[in-house]
């Protein structure tokens, strides 16, 4: 780690831009001292993540920034319980985590829809799974398709929807189950600007009404800063916590925000930090 990297304290709080109450009043994840190293082919190692610590509160709109190759999705699949055999502690309400948990949904890049199922089945794949009362759950998936403005596409097929509709799709079938976390792998990033901007407003509504907690990877600053209420920085590999940033903007928002001088003070902070990081050292 290039020693000006070090400069930058763990979990900095930038003046002005208060934490998130939801944080102090239900803490709902736990990272403690989280580490991740893979084993390569050739038998080498390769550290991913090192003594990630961190706090999430219920219903608190998290987004996570850094460099590729920085541990971001590493990171996302820990807390999902898809990746064991690593350091620290991962807590969900409390309770350690070992394991995938039916609290968690995700969603991915690539919305990954069965192509023979129709929308509603695809919503209903979860629920299936699970063994959910068939009644509730079909009542549940209709909800959810009309909260993302899918109502009337129930029967269509994937192949006769939009890249943005696709991942309406995927979005109501992460929360079918009724998780208490909604885990988001980049999920907007395949699509056209245009589509991209719409898509984040379409989460904003869903996360107002379901109240979810959100955990976003990210590439796009400005994303994050539009959506969360706390933006995390990881550092270039092994990833640790540069930054914690809460995001001072009023809710709801709207797209007139970007080109607020507030929202551009959030952006360059977050971008002098990640540019610190990725200067070569002295």
């Amino acid at each position: 780690m290039p020693s000006n990297v070090l400069s930058f304290p763990v979990a900095e709080k930038f003046a002005g831009a208060p934490a998130n109450a939801n944080t102090a009043a239900a803490t709902l994840i736990q990272l403690d001292g989280v580490s991740k190293t893979f084993r390569t082919t050739s038998g080498g190692t390769v550290k991913a993540l090192d003594q990630v610590n961190l706090t999430i509160g219920s219903s608190e709109f998290i987004s996570v920034v850094g460099p590729s190759g920085c541990g971001k999705t590493t990171l996302l699949r820990i807390i999902a319980g898809l990746e064991g055999d690593h350091g620290g502690t991962f807590r969900l309400a409390g309770e350690t985590v070992t394991g995938p948990s039916r609290d968690i949904g995700i969603v991915f890049q690539d919305a990954t829809l069965l192509p023979w199922r129709t929308v509603l089945n695809n919503v209903l794949l979860p629920a299936q799974v699970l063994r959910l009362e068939s009644a509730s759950a079909l009542a549940t998936a209709r909800r959810l398709l009309e909260l993302v403005g899918l109502k009337g596409f129930e029967d269509k097929y994937p192949h006769e929807l939009s890249g943005g509709m696709r991942q309406r799709v995927s979005i109501a079938r992460a929360l079918v189950h009724d998780p208490a976390v909604l885990l988001m792998d980049e999920p907007f990033g395949a699509l056209d600007a245009l589509t991209r901007e719409t898509m984040g407003l379409e989460l904003l509504k869903i996360w107002d009404t379901a109240r979810k907690t959100v955990f976003l990877i990210t590439h796009s600053i400005t994303e994050a800063v539009f959506l969360s209420d706390r933006v995390i920085v990881l550092s270039p590999r092994p990833g640790r916590i540069l930054a914690d940033v809460p995001i001072a903007l009023p809710r709801p928002r709207n797209l007139d925000m970007l080109s607020d001088e507030t929202f551009g003070t959030f952006t360059r902070r977050i971008r002098r930090v990640l540019d610190a990081s990725a200067a070569p050292p002295a």
